[in-house]
């Protein structure tokens, strides 16, 4: 058969799911694009009814939430500790004095704060002190995966989401991959298959052509565009934040370590 797209405006980005074998395609991508946009729903910062609002404006008291919400914060506690910090889902304060994200109310509170500021009990959640979660850093990622998951459901044997940037590949299917540099040149990443990667870009000054901000209270991002891959969309989209973060020195190993890798483009 022919592969068969669609294109949705999603995440704050253009998604395009895409089906190479299987049955009953546009079920297959409705399908996937309602878990996206469950993601959506759940963890946007902007959204003042979304579950991570919920539980950034609880002061302190304990809320339930979805399933896919304690999911996320899990993974997003863990890369946190795991990368020493590089990657902080605690630093939703900052971005709220900086005007980068919204104040629902509570007040930007503290700057960033750590992981143990957040509990997590089966579905209920705390936050320990007056911290905010951001989740910008991975959430997008995990919808893809969301999305992969309801596409194999119904049937799809290959395909692919990609939201942005953040694409993840599976089943025979082999897609080529071009990144695009910040002077908009394009360079070759190779083909992809069975295996997700993530981009993000830093520039040294930012600007309304770079909406997308790293930020770390503790050092600066090195302006460039770093891809990672990794077998989730989720990990290679944390990793990218770490990438851009970490000592170059120690780049490589410590993306290894976490359980990605750099992708590095071919410069003929």
């Amino acid at each position: 058969m022919a592969s068969s797209k669609r294109m949705r405006p999603l995440l704050g980005t253009f998604v395009e799911v895409g089906v190479h074998s299987g049955e009953m395609p546009e079920r297959s991508i409705n399908a996937a694009f309602d878990a996206i946009e469950t993601v959506q729903s759940l963890m946007s910062f902007h959204d003042a009814d979304s579950d991570l609002t919920k539980l950034n404006q609880a002061g302190g008291k304990e809320v339930t939430l979805h399933p896919h919400s304690i999911r996320v914060l899990r993974l997003a506690r863990a890369m946190t500790s795991a990368s020493g910090g590089l990657f902080n889902c605690t630093v939703g304060g900052a971005l709220i004095r900086l005007g980068i994200l919204p104040d629902h109310g509570a007040g930007a509170g503290l700057s960033s704060g750590e992981t143990r500021d957040i509990e997590l009990h089966g579905r209920k959640a705390r936050l320990k002190r007056a911290v905010h979660i951001t989740l910008d850093g991975i959430a997008k990622g995990y919808a893809v995966d969301c999305a992969v998951r309801a596409m194999k459901a119904n049937g799809v044997k290959a395909g692919w989401v990609n939201a942005g940037g953040d694409l993840r590949v599976f089943g025979d299917l082999v897609l080529p991959v071009q990144r695009r540099e910040i002077d908009g040149s394009y360079r070759t990443l190779g083909g992809l298959q069975e295996a997700s990667i993530a981009t993000t870009s830093v520039r040294a000054v930012h600007d309304k052509t770079f909406p997308a901000w790293v930020f770390s209270d503790s050092r600066t991002p090195e302006a460039g565009t770093w891809s990672v891959l990794a077998r989730k969309a989720w990990r290679a989209d944390a990793l990218t934040k770490v990438a851009s973060l970490a000592n170059p020195a120690e780049r490589s190993a410590l993306i290894e370590r976490l359980g990605g890798k750099l992708a590095i483009p071919n410069m003929e």
